[in-house]
Order: structure tokens, then C-alpha cells, then sequence
């Protein structure tokens, strides 16, 4: 017989983090997330309660975890989309049609509880966390910032109905033997022209003082009417740069200001560190510490994490600038590629930069809806 209950006790919330690290242990596909911030989402220091509502489920069976999910209530996502809407994730579950009914019902009747009328996902609080679900390219590594799942998980959730909302693409861009020199020219011209310069950082902490607030600002601006994005509160800002300080270099780090200290354009990208939290199940461990600093060091495989160019700025070409930025860091030490992780199937503008890059589609991600 299958029960869902309530994560409410010290036990559940454990057994909630773990299951996903038994569920795939072997599989060398998955990357687990960080098992500290994991623990803190289902705790009292939750830093996106400022702005949602959260609800933990498990599955049992025969006494045994077969199934977790996640429901948020996103108040500034619903308020910002005028929606009502839950959203789901942490779906993890057995290939069981049963328990994948008995998690969604659940979860649903809690959306209905608050007046929703919409169930969507795989979504998180932010667009920083992990979101949609694989359905393509299952044989390919995942990032750090992306979560695994099995094939079956798509046939489960279209049974309880959900249907297609969104999908993203994903890419492996491939170190560039040659830059067109006309790409060059024209981002040698926007700089110069718009007396635009980059940023030499001595430390990301230097950076996150000086530009955090127009980064995030600049990041609203870009990003915002993406689908499922949603402002930052202060305490994600604050995570966010924590989380920059500990896995990032000023390397990894390219800002672009104009003759006023004003942003104009950033990229971000990330040392690939899946690999050095997958034998710890994402514990930060000693020896998974010294495996993410030889990664930040030097990687073998780059993660894109975000670009972005002032909406007034966009025709100045100094977006190449940025990309070529990028395109060097591909060129420097052991990097084999870098994965662009989650680009939107019908953002025209960023799959048609990638056009002129050598790069390769390899993975395809969804999100559902579905009226509950």
C-alpha cells in the first residue's frame, strides 16, 4: 500500500535529501546537489520564505521511500505573471505510475487548499535553481547545475496529465581554432566607440562589492521577461554571492562598464565541479573540497552560467565582446567545451549566436502544466 505524509520530522526532512543520492547511486549521469543547501531549503533558514510558500511530500511503500516531491508557492512569480500557479519540483520517484499519482495528488490538493488553479514544473524558487525535466540526452553528463532524471519520469508525469509548457535546448560549444576576424572587428569597434572597458577585478569579493547591485539590477532587466523568472529578495542576492565567492575566480567572471562606472554587460561562467561532488553525494567533504578548488583552477569543461547586455546597449555589438571573452577562456588549459546549460527553444537571439560557434544540441529539458 502507498502513503504520501508530510515532511514535518527531523527523520522525513533526512530521508527527503537522501532518497535522490540512493535512487541514482551508480548512475554516473546524476550530479547531486549540494547536501548542506539541500538541508536548509526544508529548514527554518530558508531564504526564499520571504517571497513563497513551501510543502514536502514522501511516498511510501511497505514502509520503505519510493517517491519525494516539492511544492512552492511563488507569490512573486504569480503576482509578476498575473498566474495562479504552484510550481513542483524535487520530483523524484520509483518507475511506478501509483506512486507518481499519489505524490501529484497530493501536491495538487495543497495548490487547490490556496486557491491555485495551475500545477507547473520542474521549477524552483529562482531561476537559479534547477529546473525542467530531461527528456532528451540521458547519456550525457549533467551539470551542477541541472538535475538528472530517468527516462521514465516523463511518461509518469504526461500520465497525470500535464502537458508541455516550455522546453530549453542545451549545447557543448567546442574551443574555436579561429575567431572570424569580422566578429572581432565589430566587438573591437563597440568597445572603443562607446569608450566601454572591462573590469579588472583582483578578487570576487572586490566585484560583488563594487558592481553586486547593478549586476542584479542589470540581471532583472535581461533575464526578467524570461519564462518563469522572478526578482531576487535580499537574502537570494546574498546566497547567490556567497555562492560566487566559493566556486568562482575573477577569471570566470568578464564585466563590461561604460566611461560612468555604469554595467553594461556581464557573463559569468563556471568551473565544472560535478564530478568532485559526485563520490561525496554533495557533501563538501576534504576531499571533495580540494577536487572543486583543481576544478576552479583548472577545468576540464566550462559551465555558461548567465550573459547579459543592457537592452539600450544591445545594438552596439558589444554583446561580441562578451563572447569572445568567453570563447578564450574555452581556448585556455585542459577545456574541452563548455555547456551553455538552459537556453529557452524559441530564444531566437542567444540559439543564433550559437550558430556561429561550433557547438552540438545534446540535451532537451521541459516544463509541464497542468489545470488543477
Amino acid at each position: 500500500m502507498i502513503t504520501v505524509k508530510k515532511v514535518e520530522t527531523l527523520s522525513q526532512r533526512r530521508a527527503f535529501v537522501r532518497f535522490p543520492l540512493r535512487l541514482y547511486k551508480g548512475v554516473k549521469e546524476f550530479v547531486p546537489a549540494l547536501y548542506m543547501e539541500e538541508k536548509k531549503i526544508l529548514s527554518s533558514h530558508n531564504i526564499h520564505r520571504a517571497t513563497s510558500e513551501s510543502v514536502f511530500f514522501l511516498a511510501y511503500e511497505d514502509g520503505k521511500v519510493v517517491g519525494r516531491i516539492q511544492g512552492i508557492l511563488q507569490r512573486a512569480a504569480n503576482e509578476k505573471w498575473q498566474q495562479s500557479r504552484i510550481r513542483f519540483t524535487r520530483f523524484d520517484c520509483i518507475d511506478s505510475q501509483a506512486v507518481a499519482h499519489a505524490l501529484f495528488g497530493a501536491l495538487e490538493d495543497w495548490g487547490r487548499e490556496l486557491g491555485m488553479q495551475e500545477i507547473c514544473g520542474p521549477l524552483g524558487y529562482t531561476d537559479f535553481d534547477r529546473e525542467g525535466l530531461l527528456i532528451q540526452g540521458f547519456d550525457q553528463d549533467s551539470t551542477f547545475e541541472e538535475q538528472y532524471n530517468f527516462p521514465y519520469y516523463q511518461k509518469l508525469i504526461e500520465n497525470e496529465g500535464f502537458v508541455k509548457d516550455v522546453d530549453w535546448l542545451e549545447r557543448k560549444i567546442f574551443p574555436p581554432k579561429s575567431i572570424d576576424p569580422r566578429i572581432q572587428r565589430i566587438a573591437d569597434r563597440a568597445m572603443k566607440k562607446n569608450g566601454f572597458r572591462f573590469v579588472d577585478a583582483p578578487s570576487v569579493s572586490w566585484i560583488i562589492k563594487k558592481y553586486g547591485n547593478k549586476f542584479f539590477d542589470l540581471l532583472e532587466k535581461t533575464y526578467g521577461n524570461l519564462y518563469g523568472v522572478v526578482p531576487f529578495n535580499e537574502a537570494e542576492k546574498k546566497d547567490a554571492c556567497s555562492s560566487f565567492k566559493t566556486f568562482l575566480t575573477p577569471y570566470y567572471v568578464r564585466f563590461i562598464v561604460d566611461s560612468h562606472d555604469n554595467l553594461v554587460a556581464f557573463g559569468v561562467c563556471f568551473p565544472a565541479i560535478g564530478d568532485a561532488l559526485k563520490k561525496s553525494g554533495g557533501r563538501l567533504t576534504i576531499p571533495a573540497l580540494i577536487k572543486v578548488l583543481r576544478a576552479r583552477r583548472d577545468p576540464e569543461v566550462i559551465d555558461l552560467g548567465l550573459i547579459g547586455v543592457a537592452e539600450e546597449h544591445r545594438a552596439t555589438g558589444v554583446s561580441w565582446a562578451i563572447l569572445l571573452e568567453v570563447m578564450k577562456m574555452l581556448n585556455q588549459g585542459r577545456v574541452k567545451w563548455c555547456e551553455t546549460n538552459l537556453n529557452l527553444e524559441d530564444n531566437e537571439e542567444i540559439n543564433d549566436v550559437w550558430k556561429h560557434f561550433g557547438s552540438v544540441i545534446h540535451k532537451r529539458r521541459r516544463s509541464f502544466v497542468k489545470k488543477i
